[in-house]
């Protein structure tokens, strides 16, 4: 069975499971190298685990992490160009101690610069035709984790959010290489359309708000994913997609906020809107909530 590990929060947090991907029941699976896949001949969801430790010593100065990330795209990209899905639409990131430092540099940032050579070393862009995309922390391990859903014809939009810089042109006081991810996919193919958010949190421009107030941080990352709604119908030309209409997963750095961002989240979107509860860290240290979200019509 394919999956990427986390952490939900306990019973009556949320649905139990949330169907993000779009993938019809019907899948047919397979393995390339280290990549688990499985598709419904519109849509392939692919996964690859590699673990960290295993480049301790390769090549020293260069971190560990940086040649997991790397090669976890590699793989990927490269089971893409065997199963003929080559339109990247959406990645999920997780890996351990997101914002640890070591080798002198914070763990994210050290995904970024792998993240960035696993797509240059497969020809891929950093800039503007790039998939929707979150990275989250987990707790433990050296197992980095990373999922990608991709189209074999379909007609897939980037989607950014007017209130924000582009992630990939942040500026170098948030690292040597930026993130290299959207903050929304639009994908038009014959079963319809859907909309795929990043992971949102409470950023404008390119700067976090809200320090330390976790209900604060959950609002301006609803207000966020609406403004990222409402630009995907600019660039596809149809209605916006309501946030009643999506389905969530939020995640929250401390278990200990759950109930208060909760009610948060439904106040703005209302009690009956599918909503996963996710304990995890987020890309950045400062902030306490980030969510995600998905809508298929």
């Amino acid at each position: 069975m394919l999956g990427i590990a986390a952490r939900p929060l306990p019973a009556g947090s949320g649905t139990q499971h949330l169907a993000v991907t779009g993938l019809s029941g019907v899948c047919r699976h397979g393995r390339h190298g280290a990549v688990d896949w499985c598709h419904d001949d519109e849509l392939l969801f692919a996964v690859c685990h590699v673990d960290e430790a295993a480049f301790a010593a390769a090549l020293p100065g260069r971190p560990a992490l940086r040649q997991a990330a790397e090669a976890a795209y590699a793989g990927l990209f490269d089971c893409l160009a065997v199963t003929g899905f080559t339109q990247v639409v959406r990645c999920w990131n997780y890996l351990p101690d997101i914002n640890r430092a070591s080798c002198g540099l914070e763990r994210y940032r050290q995904f970024n610069a792998g993240r960035q050579d696993g797509f240059l070393g497969r020809g891929r862009s950093v800039h503007a035709q790039v998939p929707a995309a979150c990275a989250l922390g987990t707790h433990g391990g050296t197992m980095l984790a990373v999922g990608v859903l991709a189209a074999r014809q379909a007609t897939v939009w980037p989607v950014e959010n007017p209130r924000q810089v582009s992630a990939y042109a942040y500026p170098p006081e948030y690292g040597p290489c930026p993130p290299t991810f959207a903050r929304a996919a639009l994908l038009q193919a014959g079963a319809g359309e859907r909309l795929y958010v990043s992971g949102t949190a409470a950023i404008v421009g390119h700067r976090s708000l809200h320090a330390g107030d976790p209900l604060a941080q959950t609002r301006e990352s609803l207000v966020n994913i609406r403004a990222v709604c409402d630009e995907a119908a600019r660039i596809g030309g149809g209605r916006p997609f309501a946030a009643e209409e999506l389905e969530y997963v939020v995640y929250v750095r401390d278990a200990a906020m759950l109930a208060a961002v909760q009610r948060t989240v439904r106040a703005a979107i209302g009690a009956a809107t599918p909503a996963l509860y996710v304990e995890a860290d987020i890309c950045r240290a400062d902030l306490l909530v980030e969510i995600e979200a998905g809508g298929l019509r």
